[in-house]
């Protein structure tokens, strides 16, 4: 049987800047918990929203693979390793921190926020160039299906590449619907992300902005009790 834990929504960490309120699945900042620190190599899981001409500064990264989903309105992005794009909803970026990179996050418009969910997964390899890339995913390519976001960069399947041997997927389960997620190796976990909805897997009833980590197990199936979009994070459970 497989082993869960259960994040509700509403005991994620809250910090409301005014600028910046933020909800955080796993300890961040100036939130801790001793339980929610990370799911294996899932190490930080922000729902963000960004008033509208604010944002987050230029500041240093290293040693980590970040991802970076827009949910409503507009990011802008800039880095040094001369990047200067935007991205907007159905659009997914990753940036591979490796030795280091400055970068910062604004909301370019003044008066719509932006929704953005921004992940950290710890690499497999330190110390690697600096990289960047973004994409759209068409939506209604995950209509009832797995749509893969994220896959490791020496492996040969779809998505934005990240140094790590771990997926990412998003599905919209329409009401009635359910799907199976198989997971490549035994030693690895699933973080199941409701966007909004409802679904039900292994024995949890789960709504919006609700997760929970499945480990344990070669696989697992999601039922939708109601249309829902559901972000799912496969990662390896035991770190180096």
């Amino acid at each position: 049987m497989a082993t869960t834990v259960f994040h509700a929504a509403n005991e994620r960490g809250h910090a409301d800047h005014g600028w910046l309120n933020a909800h955080h699945s796993f300890s961040f900042a100036g939130w801790y918990n001793p339980e929610k620190v990370h799911f294996g190599a899932l190490r930080v899981l922000n729902d963000d929203i960004v008033a509208g001409g604010t944002g987050f500064g230029k500041h240093p990264h290293d040693n980590m693979e970040i991802i970076t989903i827009v949910l409503d309105g507009v990011l802008e992005h800039k880095d040094s390793m001369g990047h200067a794009q935007t991205i907007e909803p159905g659009e997914v970026q990753v940036m591979s921190a490796g030795t280091g990179v400055f970068h910062s996050e604004q909301n370019p418009e003044r008066k719509q926020p932006v929704s953005l969910l921004q992940t950290w997964i710890f690499p497999n390899k330190r110390g690697v160039k600096p990289r960047y890339d973004q994409t759209h995913f068409d939506p209604d390519a995950r209509i009832n299906k797995l749509q893969m976001l994220v896959s490791p960069i020496d492996g040969n399947d779809e998505g934005l590449k990240i140094h790590q041997d771990a997926w990412i997927y998003r599905t919209t389960l329409q009401a009635g619907h359910s799907l199976q997620h198989q997971l490549h190796t035994a030693g690895h976990g699933a973080y199941v992300f409701v966007i909004d909805g409802a679904i039900a897997t292994e024995g949890h009833q789960l709504g919006k902005r609700d997760a929970v980590g499945i480990s344990d197990t070669e696989s697992y199936s999601l039922s939708a009790t109601a249309d829902s979009d559901v972000l799912i994070f496969e990662v390896p459970m035991n770190l180096p």
